[in-house]
């Protein structure tokens, strides 16, 4: 299915390398580790480049309604998953380890040392921790823990909590949080109230972040319950919201925590407003559709083009009870495609790969099936000033000059020339030129025809299955098998439930898949995730092409220590230029815009929306129903 893995606004990035840290709980008034690093003066926040929009006495975000009303409910179908959770069903209140399918939303229920500021690319400020000094080399980090925080039992949340949680996700949680972990050598307590995490040398300069953004988990709850269990119990949180009803695989709410202790810090003013979150789940999109306009649930953004362009003509929407909108999306749109499993050894001929992309005709399907809704996406970093456009600039240039030892003649004339981009048809849907040379990749990778079957010199055929848990693009990969086939290729596609779609992925058990990938706007450890040859054997990672070239790993290395914003713009453009060539997939589409609809019932901010999130629910309130 299309799963939209966020990478949290580059501090939220998802990966998964196996690694093991201790961690180590000091009784209070005990020394310190016997190498005590220079410790900077105390921040109310983070930064990738230390740059904060807000000062240390701020009292609420600008894009907030302080004054906002509380009450009433929101639901929704989830727009996003992230680690083990799935769109279609749940059956887990687990959402932090590979078993299972953990419930939409379950990170509510949990605090962490800071929250996001959606009107900064990548800044957090502090919530169970208020402040954080930071050593000379960037390596240790000290968080001074609110004193008020607490667990819903009432039970202080310490820094024993804290190091007990970063380690136990480093070494039991999902493959993405342990590998966005690896350079994170130890989470301590100091005393109740000081939480020190040392990071190695040359770790990501998001990893620090991405740890501070981390739930933490009550020591003494998972002392008594197995972490690593997939489990329907609810789990003991301190956030704003705890669970309430739920039935696996259609529906979970969430109920605000009424005394919760951090409603009056600065970076929960005028969030939180509902009483009660729910997440629908529905297995098919025309039935989730119908539920909505029947109000089985209250807000939806809508994926499906078609739907958006004659779905909405209903009697609620006629009268004016249901409102759409189209909000702008300034967030890098990622990478959205096909993937194709480079395991397999049909997929090991780069022009095999190729060859397939002259098989998709975008223009044909974006015009006949998508009502022209969409663009064609190119770049792994789409929508974004971090994509590579035309022949390589002078800064390009200067960094493959400066790794020109490591790289080949024909890597670097492929780096400075423009990037690869899917063909353009002529939007027939057949496109003879172009599966004419689709035809003449393949026969020179050593294909050829023979009964009107494509084989390879041992008389193999080429097959391809599209896997997927939901039919919502079975339409649009319909049209694109009857022209693999006209290549000689038997391609099919295959529908299974979600619980063995997730298997089968987390295995690297199929051909294709689509996914889509939501880059950072400030991308770090989530890259080697996504791309870099460690991840590509890590089950459950989100290297679905098994992506495993040096040249890659050293640009994702170039990315993660540049110094400065223009530096790793540089990088991810020549990084964006050779994982193109690589032809891993066959891109599809984006929309730079939130198709939204929702019934008449809520009230927002006056302020200006926040320029990196959608930010709702989190800034929406309820407000008296239409009447009639």
């Amino acid at each position: 299915m299309l799963l939209t893995l966020a990478a949290g606004a580059s501090v939220v990035p998802w990966l998964g390398r196996q690694s093991a840290a201790q961690e180590t709980a000091l009784p209070a008034g005990a020394p310190a580790a016997a190498s005590v690093p220079t410790l900077g003066p105390e921040r109310h926040g983070l930064s990738i480049f230390g740059d904060l929009k807000y000062p240390a006495d701020f009292t609420h975000f600008d894009y907030v309604d302080p004054a906002a009303p509380q009450g009433g409910t929101f639901s929704q179908v989830g727009p996003t998953a992230v680690f083990n959770q799935s769109f279609l069903t749940f059956n887990s209140l687990n959402g932090y380890i590979l078993k299972g399918d953990g419930a939409q939303g379950i990170a509510l229920i949990f605090d962490a040392l800071m929250a996001r500021a959606y009107d900064e690319p990548d800044a957090l400020y502090g919530l169970v921790a208020q402040s954080v000094a930071v050593s000379d080399d960037g390596m240790t980090y000290r968080f001074r823990l609110r004193p008020q925080a607490r667990f819903h039992d009432g039970s202080k949340l310490t820094a024993a909590d804290v190091a007990f949680s970063l380690t136990l996700l480093k070494e039991k949680g999902h493959p993405v949080i342990a590998q966005n972990l690896r350079d994170m050598a130890s989470a301590q307590a100091e005393g109740e109230e000081i939480a020190v995490l040392r990071f190695a040398p040359g770790r990501a300069r998001d990893v620090p972040l991405f740890a501070a953004s981390l739930p933490i988990f009550s020591k003494a709850y998972y002392s008594a319950h197995a972490f690593d269990a997939s489990t329907l119990e609810p789990p003991l949180g301190s956030g704003p919201y705890k669970v309430g009803r739920f039935e696996p695989g259609r529906y979970i709410e969430y109920e605000r925590v009424a005394n919760y202790w951090g409603n009056e810090l600065p970076v929960n003013v005028g969030v939180n407003n509902f009483d009660v979150l729910r997440y629908e789940y529905f297995r098919d999109r025309e039935v989730g559709f119908e539920a909505f306009k029947a109000r089985t649930y209250l807000f939806r953004q809508e994926f499906t083009a078609r739907t958006w362009a004659t779905g909405y003509d209903f009697p609620a929407l006629n009268e004016g009870k249901v409102k759409r909108e189209i909000l702008p999306d300034r967030t890098p749109s990622g990478a959205q495609g096909w993937f194709l499993n480079l395991r397999r050894p049909k997929f090991a001929d780069p022009r095999v790969r190729e060859a397939l992309s002259y098989a998709f005709d975008f223009e044909w399907t974006n015009k006949n099936l998508m009502f022209d809704a969409y663009k064609r996406t190119t770049s792994f970093f789409e929508n974004s000033d971090l994509e590579a456009e035309g022949p390589a600039g002078p800064d390009e240039v200067a960094l493959i000059e400066r790794i020109s030892n490591r790289l080949t003649p024909e890597d670097i004339a492929v780096l400075k020339a423009p990037p690869w981009s899917p063909p353009v048809s002529d939007g027939s849907g057949q496109d003879r030129a172009l599966l004419r040379r689709g035809t003449q990749l393949l026969r020179e990778a050593g294909w050829t025809i023979k009964g009107g079957r494509l084989v390879d010199p041992q008389g193999d055929g080429l097959t391809i299955e599209f896997l997927d848990d939901e039919n919502g693009l079975e339409r649009h990969t319909a049209p694109f098998i009857k022209n693999l086939k006209l290549l000689g290729i038997e391609a099919h596609f295959r529908l299974v439930d979600s619980p063995q779609y997730q298997r089968r992925l987390n295995d690297f058990d199929f051909d294709t898949t689509v996914r889509r990938f939501s880059m950072s706007t400030v991308p770090g450890e989530s890259l080697r995730n996504y791309f870099g040859s460690a991840a590509a054997s890590i089950p459950g990672s989100n290297n679905l092409s098994g992506i495993a070239d040096p040249i890659v790993d050293l640009l994702i290395e170039e990315v993660i220590a540049a110094p400065t914003r223009d530096q790793l713009r540089t990088a991810c453009r020549v990084l964006d230029r050779r994982l193109r060539a690589g032809r891993y997939w066959v891109p599809q589409w984006y929309s730079a815009e939130f198709r939204i609809a929702f019934w008449d019932e809520f009230g927002w901010p006056s302020a200006p929306r926040p320029t990196y999130a959608r930010a709702i629910p989190d800034l929406w309130w309820g407000r008296t129903r239409s009447a009639g």
